[in-house]
């Protein structure tokens, strides 16, 4: 009685569908560490323009400011707001990278344990299988016994 070892057919596809999934998991990764850094640049540039408008109080607070120096300040103001402005599409963009990718990790986990069920349940198949051929081998050789044992009486 030697119990036939399990082999699973589909094992290569599985395991190609375990790195899919390797891969997804590592683009999704990425695109939370882009979407973290955006959202850093942002509060930077949030920051950056916070701090200048206060400067801006203050310095006309201490008393007449030059036009020149006016100008340069509100030049400088807008260049910020741009940056911000940049910043806030880079991470809404980031977002929408980071949904697919997302997306993709489900759809790739769901395909790799379908096939993960599967092997589970042709593993359980062929476990009771040879259950079933080492019942019946069991049988055989009591029968066996059994009639041996008549013929001798």
């Amino acid at each position: 009685m030697t119990d036939v070892p399990f082999k699973f057919g589909l094992e290569r596809v599985r395991e190609l569908r375990a790195h899919d999934e390797d891969r997804a998991r590592e683009e999704f990764a990425a695109s939370l560490n882009r979407r973290a850094r955006g959202a850093a640049m942002l509060q930077a540039a949030q920051d950056l323009i916070e701090q200048a408008r206060d400067g801006r109080r203050t310095g006309a607070a201490a008393g007449p400011v030059p036009a020149q120096d006016l100008l340069g300040q509100q030049l400088w103001l807008e260049r910020l707001e741009r940056h911000r402005t940049t910043a806030e599409r880079e991470l809404d963009r980031t977002d929408t990278e980071l949904t697919v990718r997302r997306d993709e990790l489900n759809e790739a986990r769901q395909k790799r344990e379908v096939l993960e069920r599967l092997k589970d349940r042709r593993r359980d198949e062929h476990a009771a299988e040879n259950a079933r051929r080492e019942g019946a081998a069991l049988d055989e050789m009591a029968l066996s016994q059994h009639v041996r044992k008549m013929a001798g009486r």
